[in-house]
């Protein structure tokens, strides 16, 4: 991350914040300055520095893995199939300081009123399994006392399953501090086998120390290292401010217990925003290479956008080569298969530019047939869904086909140009 962070300021991109602030006040000016990364140099009462909003944009990811904004998508569904395996190294930048556990040292912050605590959102656990290997995803860690937090598992997801295997205790390392492509590593869905510290290598090369007390391995150029234990004990958990912009509701979750505490020299805390920017590119720019993929295997996908207006996670557009009449329909199952959170999802043809919406809403106004073009079905969707069962996450699913009807005549769905647009120079008659 500090690399990244000196790239970021040689370009003029880096806000610093050389004022004192409080910690009470960082969550509203990374609201205030979203979409720009910004340090905060001098933090009452904590010697920690606190970054946020690096991930804020697809211009930052991509500057981050040097590709360009439009090469994303291609550049992650490449490496979700090709990983390579990180090195393992003796010492790293993260266990330069060791410090006896007390977790009210760092600089962790509440971000609004109806918080359950203070939060830890940046936060990438570690765990292995001895038959799938290790995992990397993010939880939310609430602040219980100076050694435990509460956490947030998603029933069924990897971490559970790991977790339900091991007869519901086991090792964690929570690394905090990172570059984007172990965030954006951690933020994926594979399958249960695969690694995601393998795709952050792949994405940019990365290095791991093993840790101190407990049998994992953690980046070793990240910020903070906490070791410890996911237990069997249950707290409520929450109310969280979530990617909605709605409180995700409270429920019983696990303790994690803090063995051991270490951090590199001058120590930076990464923030990161409930439903700001980071959050919604993190959670939903990556489901969009899984979708890429998976549509592939019924027909050519071109490219997939999960929309801002959807909270970067209920909404998604596929473009499509379409080549017979039922694409449409296999894209929209294929596409829920790969993203079982999305909600709604709209299948388009090349000429749609899925990242203009009125081009969008132009292809379902004109190819688009309720009667014919549409999938219903219910189904479990997102816990973040507030119209829907944030328990069971129980949702009715639609996926709209606003692709060229094939018993249709093509012409009659292209917008029609006006006799000499291409030619005519307004300048040449009209005086400016």
């Amino acid at each position: 991350m500090r690399e990244f962070l000196k790239e970021l300021k040689s370009q003029g991109m880096l806000i610093e914040v050389n004022k004192k602030v409080s910690t009470g006040m960082i969550p509203a000016l990374l609201k205030k300055l979203d979409g720009h990364p910004v340090i905060f140099t001098q933090v009452e009462g904590s010697s920690y520095r606190v970054v946020g909003n690096i991930c804020s944009s697809r211009d930052l990811l991509a500057l981050s893995l040097n590709v360009r904004k439009e090469e994303l998508i291609f550049k992650l569904a490449e490496v979700f199939e090709k990983r390579s395996h990180p090195e393992v190294i003796k010492n790293g930048r993260c266990q330069e300081i060791t410090e006896s556990v007390n977790l009210n040292s760092l600089p962790i912050l509440t971000h609004t009123e109806g918080d359950g605590g203070p939060y830890v959102t940046s936060g990438v656990l570690i765990i292995r399994d001895p038959e799938f290997g290790r995992n990397a995803s993010f939880h939310r860690l609430m602040l219980l006392d100076d050694k435990r937090f509460a956490t947030r598992i998603v029933e069924d997801r990897d971490t559970d399953v790991y977790l339900k295997r091991a007869g519901g205790e086991m090792e964690v390392a929570i690394s905090i501090g990172n570059h984007p492509s172990l965030l954006l590593a951690a933020s994926t869905s594979l399958d249960i086998t695969v690694d995601e510290l393998e795709i952050a290598n792949s994405l940019r090369y990365l290095k791991l120390v093993k840790c101190k007390k407990v049998d994992l391995e953690v980046p070793a150029d990240c910020e903070i290292v906490l070791e410890g234990r996911i237990t069997s004990e249950l707290v409520d958990e929450g109310p969280f401010l979530d990617l909605t912009d709605t409180y995700d509701i409270v429920r019983k979750q696990p303790v994690i217990e803090i063995k051991h505490f270490s951090h590199a020299k001058n120590p930076i805390y990464q923030a990161l925003l409930p439903g700001g920017l980071d959050h919604r590119l993190l959670m939903g720019l990556p489901k969009e290479p899984v979708i890429f993929n998976e549509v592939n295997k019924v027909c050519e996908c071109k490219n997939v956008l999960i929309t801002p207006g959807g909270c970067s996670w209920l909404h998604g557009l596929v473009q499509i080569h379409k080549r017979s009449q039922e694409d449409g329909k296999n894209a929209i199952e294929a596409a829920f298969r790969a993203h079982k959170s999305m909600k709604h999802v709209v299948i388009l043809d090349e000429d749609t530019d899925i990242y203009d919406l009125n081009s969008v809403e132009y292809a379902i106004a004109t190819r688009f047939q309720a009667s014919k073009n549409m999938v219903l079905k219910k189904d479990r969707g997102s816990s973040l869904d507030p119209s829907a069962n944030q328990v069971t996450r129980e949702t009715t699913k639609v996926g709209i086909d606003a692709t060229i009807p094939f018993d249709k005549d093509k012409s009659h769905f292209l917008p029609v140009k006006i006799l000499g647009e291409a030619k005519v120079r307004v300048e040449d008659y009209v005086s400016q």
